[in-house]
């Protein structure tokens, strides 16, 4: 299983949000390029970076930075936030990001989505948060009717490169992953399935692996230090070796 440790940038800085919420935001860095190196030099093998201003705003707003982390780690980066358009898509990819996350416009505008995923397979992520099973949508502002399993299935014909699977209640609380859900949406989907949100300990990535989870996206946890890079990485071997 794969580890994915996160940087969340938000006006050019690393940070996490709890539960979404951008008044509970602390900041873990003054420069996510260094975060990057350090995640790396610890043993990281992939990058999940998410951009903060625009998932809320609808647009790209630290591109800068961005690029900068992906051109400096020498590992392969994936990025959501604010990805609703197809130059968007084309941009990001340009500067050697492995692939993009897109949550709200694949909701939004299905047809568009399945567009964008068929030019360019294998380079986009279906992005889904949920709260309560149903999927979130503009930064996690607005929620919708839909179920997450629902979507997931909507294009399990569609080469995509993964599924983001995010359950809000637990992002950043350091409670535990939602295994139950987490379950349901690797079943449902064709496609491989990232888990995120509630990591605090080395037994959930185990529990996670168990599953079938294909990667896992690891904040708080290491930011705060709960849990190191070498004990994720480790079990999320073990269990996968196992299996």
């Amino acid at each position: 299983m794969e580890i994915w440790p996160a940087i969340d940038i938000r006006g050019g800085k690393c940070v996490r949000l709890q539960q979404g919420d951008y008044q509970r935001e602390t900041i873990f860095g003054e420069d996510p390029v260094a975060m990057g190196l350090k995640w790396v030099s610890e043993g990281a093998e992939r990058l999940h970076l998410v951009d903060l201003d625009g998932a809320r705003d609808g647009h790209v707003a630290n591109r800068a930075v961005i690029e900068r982390v992906v051109q400096s780690v020498g590992v392969p980066c994936e990025l959501g936030g604010g990805i609703r358009n197809e130059q968007t898509v084309a941009d990001w990819l340009s500067i050697g990001l492995k692939q993009v996350v897109i949550g709200t416009r694949a909701i939004e505008d299905e047809a568009w989505f399945r567009a964008i995923v068929q030019k360019f397979p294998h380079q986009v992520v279906l992005g889904i948060d949920a709260r309560d099973g149903k999927v979130a949508t503009d930064g996690w502002l607005k929620t919708s009717g839909t179920e997450a399993t629902e979507l997931a299935q909507r294009f399990n014909d569609a080469p995509l490169a993964a599924i983001v699977y995010t359950d809000i209640a637990k992002d950043g609380m350091l409670c535990g992953p939602n295994y139950g859900a987490m379950a349901e949406m690797k079943q449902a989907a064709a496609c491989p399935v990232i888990a995120s949100g509630g990591v605090s300990q080395a037994d959930d990535i185990g529990k996670l692996a168990e599953l079938g989870l294909d990667g896992c996206i690891v904040g708080r946890a290491l930011y705060e230090q709960r849990l190191t890079l070498s004990d994720a990485l480790r079990m999320a071997k073990r269990e996968s070796s196992q299996n």
